[in-house]
């Protein structure tokens, strides 16, 4: 992709309200870069890129790691997220650098040591269930967006992800859901509702919001809301931005 003068980074906070235990192809974001076609572009070429919170779990202490391999450890907190390092990624994308982003092992619970290269855009779509939860983090952000599920909804879909991506059992999932999941979701998560510039209940089936974003971000692509910016992020400048050519270290996934 060329360079492009004076055009910032248009970020887009989604907080999918355990959306997120969807796959990739059946979640929010799935749909929009479906729609957009961005999903079938070459990772440099692409326009619009997806991000998720789930990348930034801190590294547990040999302590941790032992509770959260019995189903012990609150991965739902926002203590459990390296939000430093989400902060210094976010920075990057908007001064229009390629950005190094960790690759998480949900069965080991620990970093892996490689990395996913996510390189310039022009919308970052960033997901993750307390994505605004951190002022600092989501006054980064243009547009914030709350996708809403029904609690049977995200327990079921928490399950069947879990025994079948992460090597679970039922009874360790309902513990930890009860433990952890649930009054993390209550006390962390729905409270920042109140945030959001847009609520999209029903999750990744309602195809009208969806169709709205995706116009939306046509718009943006288009450049007729970009160029309104003039390189600036909420009043922050932006340079224009580099496509770097660096290769990735692994593929997203």
């Amino acid at each position: 992709m060329s360079v492009l003068n004076n055009y910032s980074n248009i970020m887009h906070a989604i907080v999918e309200a355990y959306e997120c235990y969807l796959s990739p192809q059946s979640s929010v974001c799935g749909k929009i870069m479906e729609l957009l076609g961005q999903n079938k572009i070459d990772h440099h070429q692409r326009q619009v890129v997806i991000l998720s919170q789930d990348s930034f779990y801190k590294e547990l202490t040999s302590e941790q790691k032992a509770k959260a391999l019995k189903g012990q450890f609150n991965f739902d907190h926002p203590d459990a997220f390296d939000n430093e390092l989400v902060l210094k990624t976010l920075w990057q994308i908007i001064k229009g650098e390629t950005v190094q982003i960790p690759v998480y092992d949900f069965v080991t619970h620990s970093r892996k040591d490689e990395f996913v290269t996510v390189y310039p855009a022009d919308v970052v779509l960033f997901e993750g269930i307390l994505m605004f939860y951190s002022q600092e983090i989501r006054d980064l952000f243009q547009m914030k967006l709350f996708v809403d599920t029904d609690a049977d909804t995200r327990l079921s879909r928490r399950v069947l992800r879990d025994i079948g991506e992460r090597a679970r059992d039922l009874e360790q999932v309902l513990t930890q859901y009860i433990t952890f999941v649930k009054p993390a979701f209550e006390e962390f998560c729905l409270p920042t509702k109140k945030y959001a510039d847009v609520i999209i209940p029903r999750g990744a089936d309602n195809q009208v919001a969806i169709n709205l974003i995706v116009q939306h971000i046509q718009d943006i692509l288009n450049g007729g809301l970009t160029k309104r910016h003039n390189g600036c992020m909420n009043g922050h400048n932006t340079p224009a931005r580099q496509r770097l050519t660096s290769e990735s270290s692994s593929r997203p996934h």
